[in-house]
């Protein structure tokens, strides 16, 4: 088996811990990419060495750890294609990136037709300034880990050949992407609320998801277990149900080039109506990880509304300190699990007001609007328009404020 030997910088904002983090985080990359970790390299550094990302005193240190050719290095940040070469040079071994290691585990996890392609593209757009030269630091590594999927073309492939692959990868992408719309809405059609879940990787999502929908999905102690979102119905009271998604986990330095290929999938988490963040309660960064994910979410535009969900309680000695309106829970034990639905119920009822308006007669279009959005009481026509009592979204009440009959 192919032995790692994994190396970081800690800069002098990063603390100790944050960084034992990182590396506990690559290990377990590493090993779910089939590789045995034998070492952890930490280098103390004002900044990072521009050509070789470490010192070279650090470099001659790891070559002092390779000790036959099954051995692979891996470095905690995604290394510029010039010091992943001259890496390669100087320790005479082949030398991965965070970002690589990521890009192959999505390679191994995507089952659909779309995982697939958003990971190709993303493996793509990752290679493709690394054929400059010669590509030294890429012919290293053969056809193992790291060159999983395209990585595993001559790397003599003209970069235009790459350049259209990627343009063709897109088109599909964009075919996937108004495929999804029409299916988002058709459910906003339906006017069936969409949630979503959303949250570190192995925070315990898919166990969630199931526990609430009583639905057998593939769940793993393992990153990146979910990578094709799921949609099904869930029902958070008596006649009351909702569409539930769970998404692919985030991470800290997720690749920009995952998040723009897999940017058709994030869609649904912004379309969602409600997002829960599963949190996992017994992480000892659990706070800097849910840091993480409201970075990424900000970085895709999404803004939808947040419940909080602390799962995993029942591994926690002492109490889990959380926001008023947090929720504890455990999918394993079900824990508490009344608790999601009872706040997901609440949410959406707290959406909607009960409002009374007359409608003239030039502004019966917007009759039609409120019985397709809302639920009316009563309705009764008058000499001057049309009076009706109904509950509907907040959002609505506020643009027919000019109709509302206030006494």
């Amino acid at each position: 088996m192919t032995k790692a030997v994994l190396a970081t910088l800690q800069l002098p904002h990063q603390s100790a811990q944050e960084v034992e983090d990182n590396l506990t985080e690559l290990v377990q990359l590493a090993e779910d990419a089939g590789l045995t970790v034998v070492a952890k390299v930490v280098q103390n550094r004002p900044r990072v060495v521009p050509a070789t990302y470490i010192g070279l005193g650090k470099i001659m240190e790891i070559k002092e750890l390779l000790s036959d050719d099954e051995h692979i290095v891996i470095f905690d940040d995604e290394l510029t294609p010039a010091q992943q070469g001259n890496l390669s040079e100087l320790l005479d071994a082949p030398v991965l990136d965070r970002t690589q290691l990521i890009l192959d585990i999505f390679a191994r996890r995507a089952r659909t037709k779309e995982g697939k392609i958003q990971v190709e593209l993303a493996q793509l757009k990752y290679l493709l300034p690394r054929l400059t030269g010669h590509g030294t630091a890429l012919s290293r590594l053969g056809g193992g880990i790291g060159t999983r999927g395209p990585g595993e073309t001559k790397l003599e492939t003209d970069r235009r050949r790459i350049r259209k692959r990627i343009a063709d990868l897109e088109d599909e992408l964009e075919l996937v992407r108004k495929v999804r719309q029409l299916q988002m809405a058709g459910r906003k059609k339906a006017d069936v609320p969409l949630v979503t879940l959303v949250g570190y990787t192995n925070a315990g999502k898919s166990s969630l998801f199931s526990a609430l929908t009583a639905e057998s999905t593939f769940v793993a102690d393992q990153l990146f277990a979910t990578l094709d979102p799921l949609i099904r119905k869930w029902q958070i009271a008596e006649g009351e149900w909702v569409y539930l998604s769970d998404t692919v986990g985030f991470m800290r330095k997720l690749p920009h080039t995952l998040i723009a290929a897999f940017r058709a999938t994030l869609e649904e988490v912004s379309a969602a109506d409600l997002l829960l963040h599963v949190l996992d309660a017994s992480h000892p960064l659990v706070e800097q990880q849910k840091a993480a994910v409201e970075e990424v979410l900000r970085e895709i535009g999404c803004d939808t509304p947040i419940i909080n969900v602390y799962n995993k309680i029942d591994q926690v000695l002492g109490p889990v300190i959380t926001g008023p309106d947090d929720l504890q829970v455990s999918a394993l034990t079900k824990a508490n699990l009344e608790s999601v639905g009872i706040a997901v119920s609440r949410f959406f009822a707290s959406q909607f007001v009960v409002r009374r308006y007359l409608l003239p007669f030039d502004q019966l279009t917007l009759l039609s609007v409120i019985h397709d959005q809302g639920e009316v009481f009563a309705e009764k026509y008058q000499p001057d328009g049309v009076f009706l009592e109904a509950k509907i979204k907040k959002a609505l009440a506020k643009r027919l404020e000019e109709f509302e009959v206030k006494s």
